[in-house]
């Protein structure tokens, strides 16, 4: 399969993947709301969500059971049937059937997840995973967009009902396109066992290490992330900038530092790649710091959101190819599954406690601070080095 066919495939499926969380992280808490729903019982949606961090425990069973494709298309299925049957419950009153339809949703998200990246991870050849990654990080941020505020604008126009259905045949058309995808290379060898596989890939020399970065290259992003919205609304700034410059231009910014960072990983190499591209992604807090120090005007502010969603869109899409070189392709979704875990981990606890940071050291010192959290992670490169040249160890043969 040439190159610009797997990329094809690639912004096709990842597209698939983003959709449903778009639809999870913006259009069901307007659902709810509109409908009189408390924040309480709106707060219980981050429960239904658990799947795609749980993900990890049922990931072996898609290694070891039918096709990838296979996996994707019932996933796709299950989520379109459970839109179609979201508006039938009363939604004022969220009860059993309500929440059953949305975890539902979200447990076929997870698992198509899963599936989604063992089988990138399985087509793609050595040397290709940073232009691949460049774009995937823009086929996802594209269908966040789409699954989330487009369809919020059309929902106003369409209605709930015709909203849901809508993005229903999305999945629909998504799960039949899924269903010609050519299949998976591995897929076609003697199934090995998973844990054998797993245990002799996490005994691997440096890997210790190699997990701990994974925890902590993104731990500055992560750490920033939730803090930037709130900086820009107490500096001053309408819900329309931060709607306009934030959130739509920063896509557009993302979007094109991931298919930069991809092109460069490709042309540098994946360890070069890595840690470059992550270290403009890391200096880039320091703008928001120096506007926050400075009590910058809307300017300087636009021009460091601009900047850190372009890096941070290089770094993203370095890293990611990281992941899946390191990957077994045989095992690819239960490996990757772990190293998901792991850097979600690490966006939940920086996320819970960024908040307490920057209140108690203000914007300016805790953005610095941010950049700092990024550096440890540099201090690992020695043991990277080696799994960025070699990949990952064949998987043991069953006996």
């Amino acid at each position: 399969m040439s190159l610009r066919r797997k990329l094809v495939w690639v912004a096709a499926l990842y597209f698939a993947e983003g959709f449903p969380f778009g639809i999870a992280l913006d259009n069901l808490p307007v659902y709810l709301r509109t409908h009189g729903v408390s924040l309480v019982e709106i707060g219980f949606l981050s429960l239904v969500g658990l799947p795609w961090t749980l993900k990890v425990l049922w990931s072996p069973l898609v290694d070891r059971y039918g096709e990838k494709r296979q996996w994707i298309c019932t996933c796709l299925c299950c989520m379109a049937a459970a839109l179609l049957l979201l508006p039938l419950p009363d939604p004022r009153q969220p009860g059993l059937w309500l929440w059953a339809l949305l975890l539902l949703f979200t447990a076929a998200s997870a698992t198509q997840d899963i599936a989604i990246d063992a089988y990138t991870i399985g087509i793609l050849a050595p040397g290709e995973e940073g232009v691949a990654n460049g774009v995937r990080v823009s086929a996802y941020r594209i269908a966040l967009i789409a699954g989330g505020g487009g369809l919020v604008i059309l929902a106003g126009t369409l209605g709930w009902t015709a909203n849901f259905w809508l993005a229903a045949a999305v999945l629909g058309a998504l799960a039949v396109a899924a269903c010609y995808s050519p299949p998976c290379p591995p897929e076609q060898l003697q199934r090995r066992p998973w844990a054998p596989a797993l245990l002799a890939w996490l005994r691997r020399p440096g890997a210790a290490a190699v997990f701990l970065f994974v925890l902590i290259y993104k731990l500055g992003d992560a750490a920033i992330g939730p803090m930037v919205k709130p900086f820009w609304v107490d500096q001053g700034l309408t819900v329309e900038e931060i709607g306009l410059v934030s959130t739509t231009l920063g896509a557009v910014a993302s979007i094109a530092g991931a298919l930069a960072g991809g092109a460069l990983t490709s042309r540098w190499g994946l360890f070069r790649g890595i840690w470059l591209l992550g270290l403009a992604q890391a200096a880039s807090n320091l703008g928001y710091a120096a506007a926050a120090f400075a009590h910058a005007g809307r300017g300087a502010i636009y021009a460091a959101s601009l900047i850190e969603s372009f890096t941070g869109g290089l770094g993203t899409a370095a890293f990611l190819a990281f992941l899946m070189h390191i990957c077994d392709k045989q095992n690819a979704a239960t490996q990757y599954a772990l190293l998901s875990a792991l850097f979600g981990l690490t966006r939940a606890l920086a996320g819970a406690a960024s908040g307490w940071g920057a209140s108690h050291l203000g914007y300016g010192p805790y953005f610095t601070l941010t950049f700092v959290l990024a550096t440890p992670a540099y201090a690992l490169l020695p043991w990277i080095r080696p799994w960025c040249d070699s990949g990952p160890s064949p998987a043991p043969l069953a006996r």
